[in-house]
């Protein structure tokens, strides 16, 4: 198979094609921070210009990663660039090509509500909330939603899934939760309720300049 064209690399030791998954994640937290600016720009006052720019790099980014090879991806080289001194971490490419159709999908939907036709809508709303959810807990967590559909799906064909999920194993002791840490995490919820019901019309004041009086 002609390299430039093939979906993934070969990797001594690996039965299919592989990607750096390190990479991967660096590229979905770039892609994260981009839509989020947005996002904000938008909620904040009403300026929609960034974010077409964002879905236009959006969309000829996953056409590229599916349509001719993830190695001439703009955003993936800019990711590998950053994590080149990390060992890579190898994942099976189909399930990361199932994932990237999702996201060609919704990016291509927003792209043309948003770009083509110049509208916004509650379905723009929900798939930039979608996107959003998918970039952050792939960069963050190493958990990739569309991997884990494909997986569902095809359940023999899924190999070398992120943090080898699709291996049959049981947890390492230092992975495991106890009741005291899920108390833990229950009495930081209450806390948080707690600030709210005693603190909510303090918390509510806006802050003064520490350097001027209050007029």
């Amino acid at each position: 198979m002609n390299k430039n064209t093939q979906f993934g690399q070969i990797v001594n030791g690996y039965e299919i094609a592989v990607l750096n998954n390190r990479e991967i994640r660096a590229t979905a937290g770039i892609m994260f921070l981009m839509a989020f600016i947005s996002l904000v720009l938008i909620l904040s006052n009403g300026n929609f210009v960034p974010v077409k720019y964002v879905l236009s790099i959006f969309v000829v980014e996953f056409s590229t990663r599916l349509f001719i090879n993830p190695k001439y991806a703009p955003l993936l080289i800019i990711g590998r660039m950053i994590v080149s001194n990390q060992n890579p971490e190898y994942v099976g490419s189909e399930q990361k090509k199932f994932a990237w159709f999702i996201g060609f999908t919704i990016s291509l939907v927003m792209f043309f509500l948003l770009v083509v036709i110049n509208t916004f809508s509650p379905i723009t709303g929900v798939a930039c909330l979608i996107c959003l959810i998918l970039m952050f807990s792939e960069s963050a967590f190493g958990i990739c939603f569309g991997c884990k559909i494909y997986r569902f799906i095809k359940k023999d064909k899924a190999q070398y899934c992120p943090g080898e999920v699709c291996d049959i194993k049981r947890k390492y002791e230092i992975q495991k939760i106890s009741v005291k840490q899920l108390l833990v995490v229950f009495g930081l919820i209450l806390f948080v309720a707690l600030l709210f019901i005693l603190f909510q019309k303090t918390f509510s004041l806006n802050p003064h300049n520490l350097f001027h009086s209050n007029p």
